[in-house]
């Protein structure tokens, strides 16, 4: 069955879309798209949904846009944030994304000195995993930084975001495009180089690591200017109170020149990281068909085909070509009710046997942040 698509004008002001979600408020915005709350009319679940206006892209920003969306439908990750549904009108692309609590620039603003490096091992294992995970399928994501990783408490767990930046590379080419942030960007990007794509995603990692355990970031002038300056002498001062473990994994991510820069492969392997916490990722995997009960999953397609949402044969045909339509995302999200129970209580076992291995400082930063 070919993917959903829907041909009628919506506007970001209308309260539904499509009959399908109730639109709420704003929780984010960009030049071009805005993220709004939205609730699933069928099933009443929060969802996160991001609207592109498409009047005001030309042909290059329009395929930036089908490139995001090409590359969410590959990347399906525990830590990385889901894409539902797709829904395509004349005016707006409308992306139904999973909701998150909160993102990591909220959290880490919290922290002034940064996070303990237990907490920071946990979280950090979970970003490299989702980044290893899309540059084995050759999705580099280009714009890494705090603001685009989102948590999930009740999982214990984070996930990365907003693909609007990343592309399809193949390995030995370079590539040219020059995005991101300032704040997070490696020199080659910001000095306009050719550049290979798993070090721009390395050098972002780095800042990344270096604001959880310091909170702030490692290059931040009072102007644009110095900052550039400060990026490119890659010119940084690390605490006294991190392990040097810690401080060598930072300096092997952020150096200026990347063919000397740490690789994924030697990131993952790193003695700081393989001595934290996994966090919860591999015994909380992402949802699929066959996590499910036959039970729960014949429960499911009743519910759905009573529902008017497709007959039995449309249900099971999207789900099995991996479709991103109305059919699929009222299935996952039905299934992620019936796991979520299950899984909440995972977490929080998980959570408890985490907490005999580290000090009551810790827990009460973990804990009660």
């Amino acid at each position: 069955m070919a993917e959903l698509v829907r041909k009628s004008s919506i506007h970001i002001r209308d309260a539904r879309i499509a009959g399908l979600y109730d639109l709420e408020h704003t929780i984010g915005q960009g030049h071009f798209a805005v993220v709004k709350l939205a609730k699933h009319v069928f099933t009443g679940e929060r969802v996160a949904v991001k609207i592109i206006d498409k009047s005001n892209l030309d042909c290059e920003s329009m395929e930036h846009v089908m490139q995001e969306v090409r590359c969410m439908k590959l990347v399906q990750h525990a830590n990385i944030v889901r894409l539902y549904e797709v829904i395509d009108t004349k005016t707006k692309l409308f992306l139904i994304l999973e909701l998150g609590d909160y993102d990591m620039h909220d959290f880490i603003i919290k922290h002034e000195n940064g996070i303990v490096e237990s907490l920071a091992q946990q979280y950090f294992y979970q970003i490299i995993t989702a980044i290893d995970y899309c540059h084995r399928l050759h999705v580099v994501h280009r714009d890494l930084k705090p603001e685009n990783v989102v948590f999930f408490e009740k999982l214990g767990m984070v996930k990365l975001t907003d693909f609007g930046f990343s592309n399809l590379f193949e390995p030995g080419k370079q590539l040219r495009t020059a995005c991101g942030s300032l704040a997070y960007s490696a020199p080659e990007i910001l000095l306009g180089d050719a550049y290979d794509a798993p070090a721009v995603d390395v050098w972002s990692l780095g800042v990344i690591l270096f604001m959880l355990v310091c909170g702030r970031l490692p290059f931040q002038e009072a102007n644009d200017s110095e900052t550039l300056t400060k990026i490119l002498d890659c010119r940084y001062i690390t605490p006294e109170h991190l392990s040097n473990a810690c401080k060598n994994l930072i300096q092997r991510m952020l150096v200026r020149d990347p063919t000397k820069r740490a690789v994924l492969t030697e990131i993952v392997s790193n003695a700081w990281v393989m001595a934290g916490d996994r966090g919860h990722a591999a015994a909380l995997p992402l949802i699929v068909k066959h996590h499910l009960s036959h039970s729960a999953h014949t429960t499911i397609i009743e519910q759905m085909v009573a529902g008017g949402i497709g007959s039995e044969e449309a249900i099971m045909s999207a789900l099995e070509n991996d479709e991103y339509n109305s059919m699929t995302a009222t299935y996952y999200l039905l299934a992620e009710r019936i796991l979520a129970t299950h899984r909440e209580e995972q977490a929080k076992e998980l959570m408890s046997k985490t907490t005999t291995t580290v000090n009551s400082e810790e827990i009460v930063e973990r804990f009660l942040v």
